[in-house]
């Protein structure tokens, strides 16, 4: 009898064991995110199903996506939503329509002081630590590292790259000198959510993107290595490229001299994965990704190239799509548009400021609120809509209409309720922004 109990608490304690052992692993599939992701969401949670049907079109029509529901700190001041609300949204789009893939959801640029508010909603962390880019470490930690990654001090001939990479022990030094408090930060971070939620539960992002000097394709490999050493299992990273990538509108600079960039960070991605045993889905990540399209054909080419992923951040556009459904809707819905332009124009120099490193705006040729007062709807949305090719575009307008959602928030249930009345106009201007002009210039 007693031996029947004992064998039977065994044959309990192993099932259990399985039990738990399968749902960890489960747990470590359902956070590996796939080979394509766009970080999509939006500022005030509305078009979460539009933007999840356009992805789900695309599935159909071969490419795999997986969605990422992202929204900074700052953007959840200026709506006044939280993070409990993000995760809902997700949730509630997600059902809605049915989808059984992946997704996840992000907070978006965070550091040590902002992170906690998000640890019981997400899954996803885009630790943003540029900076700490140049704050110089302690002298021990960049000999340290030096000794430790020696090995990188001379020729590198790495495959997808025409010339071979040199690092010399002063280059070495320098890039450490410059980067290793940023990676500590990161990985300070990493370890506090870790602390939180347990390994294996979340996916990390480190992002060092928001910074006036681009990362060349040897620095990449020494900050790879660098969160190698801080054991941070990032699957993705989202580096500065040369150029600028405004907010909303379309990448300026040298598109050429982008394509070489980014194929030596995928290559670069490529070599550091294997030497120093990073996650094997680790890839890159391209902040205010949304609507570049200059170099939408050279992110397609450079994946198909090295049949690589990338995880591309397009939330910010669909607000802007919001009001060009508002505008085109008529009535109401273009009062408020035009409310927004307004306030927007009186107020420029308040909403830039927070924004000044990613926008470009000449107010001289903005159009004065009491012309657009005038506008038709048809008109307005010519002027916003991001297709340069009209005559009526214009990027000025959008840029400031894009940092303006601070104007579309204060007025409250007002907009809200706006948003719910014009859904059928707004959801659709969603659905063909993301799938036409992002989905399938970038995968297609």
């Amino acid at each position: 009898m007693k031996r029947d109990r004992v064998c039977g608490t065994i044959v309990k304690n192993i099932s259990l064991c399985a039990q738990k052992s399968q749902e960890y692993s489960e747990r470590k599939i359902r956070m590996k995110i796939g080979k394509y992701s766009m970080g999509i969401g939006d500022r005030f949670g509305r078009q979460g199903a539009a933007q999840l049907q356009a992805i789900m079109t695309a599935r159909e029509m071969g490419v795999d996506i997986d969605p990422v529901w992202n929204k900074s700190h700052r953007e959840h001041e200026i709506t006044g939503t939280a993070p409990t609300e993000q995760r809902l949204r997700a949730d509630e789009a997600v059902k809605r329509l049915d989808y059984s893939g992946r997704y996840f959801v992000d907070a978006d640029h965070i550091g040590m002081d902002t992170v906690d508010r998000f640890l019981d909603h997400c899954d996803f962390f885009t630790l943003d630590v540029a900076d700490y880019l140049g704050v110089p470490p302690i002298d021990a930690a960049v000999d340290d590292f030096i000794n430790t990654h020696n090995d990188l001090v001379g020729t590198h001939q790495i495959p997808g790259i025409e010339r071979p990479l040199e690092i010399s022990t002063e280059e070495l030094r320098r890039i450490a000198g410059r980067a290793l408090a940023a990676v500590s930060e990161a990985g300070r971070i990493y370890r506090h959510i870790e602390s939180k939620k347990g390994r294996d539960t979340f996916i990390t992002e480190v992002s060092m993107d928001e910074t006036n000097t681009p990362q060349t394709p040897v620095e990449l490999l020494v900050i790879l290595a660098a969160i190698a050493d801080e054991k941070i299992p990032a699957q993705t990273i989202a580096p500065r490229f040369s150029g600028r990538f405004n907010k909303g509108v379309d990448y300026v600079g040298d598109v050429d001299r982008f394509a070489r960039e980014f194929e030596a960070d995928v290559a670069v991605i490529d070599f550091a994965v294997s030497r120093f045993d990073l996650p094997r889905n680790l890839k890159l990540s391209i902040h205010s990704g949304s609507d570049k399209f200059s170099i939408y054909p050279a992110i397609g080419e450079g994946l198909r190239k090295f049949d690589a992923g990338i995880h591309l951040k397009t939330a910010g556009t669909t607000w802007l799509e919001e009001l060009i459904g508002l505008a085109e809707s008529g009535g109401s819905g273009l009062d408020i548009a035009r409310e927004i332009y307004r306030k927007s124009y009186i107020k420029h120099a308040d909403l830039i400021k927070p924004y000044s490193a990613v926008v470009d705006i000449r107010i001289d040729r903005l159009p004065p609120p009491d012309a657009v007062a005038r506008w038709s709807g048809e008109q307005f949305a010519d002027a916003l809509r991001h297709d340069p090719s009209h005559p009526a575009y214009n990027r000025d307008l959008r840029q400031l209409l894009h940092v303006g959602y601070k104007i579309a928030a204060s007025m409250g249930a007002r907009y809200l309720d706006a948003l719910e009345e014009f859904d059928t106009v707004i959801s659709t201007q969603v659905y063909d922004n993301i799938l036409d002009r992002h989905i399938k210039r970038v995968f297609f």
